[in-house]
């Protein structure tokens, strides 16, 4: 038979949770970072079509994901969805820059491109990661991720 960790336990394991996911959204945001604005693009293995497109995707959806799973493990609102404001806010300032940084390749670098496929793939990572979210951290659901035992 196990039992629920003590409540000290439970804070402590929030908190690691929380400083894990933030500390991978700065990361995730540095490399997504240093992707989008390196001079030379990335290599396009030829016998993969438009891979280009899943490596945006996935380059917007880890680190909005990690950040709205970080807000959610935010001390003292554990396993709380964040609000609608603050999504919209991550939401849009990504969603912003999908177009932006586009527009800087295209603007600024000679040997890339802005392409609108590029920010459409952008935009799919976004909203998959909410969703991703949305399934991981249930809206008001606290009792979740309390280490309750099964009977």
């Amino acid at each position: 038979m196990s039992y629920p960790a003590p409540p000290d336990q439970q804070h402590v394991s929030s908190l690691r949770g929380w400083h894990l996911a933030a500390g991978g959204a700065v990361a995730a945001v540095l490399l997504q970072l240093w992707g989008l604005y390196r001079v030379t693009g990335p290599p396009q293995p030829s016998w993969i079509p438009n891979a280009d497109k899943l490596a945006h995707a996935i380059g917007f959806a880890v680190p909005v994901m990690l950040i709205l799973l970080a807000l959610a493990l935010r001390p003292p609102l554990r396993s709380q969805w964040p609000t609608r404001g603050i999504t919209a806010l991550v939401v849009g300032i990504f969603g912003v820059h999908a177009v932006v940084s586009e527009l800087i390749q295209h603007v600024w670098y000679q040997d890339r491109t802005g392409d609108l496929l590029d920010v459409v793939a952008d935009w799919v990572g976004i909203a998959a990661a909410v969703v991703l979210v949305r399934v991981m951290v249930p809206r008001g659901s606290r009792s979740t991720y309390r280490g309750l035992a099964p009977s």
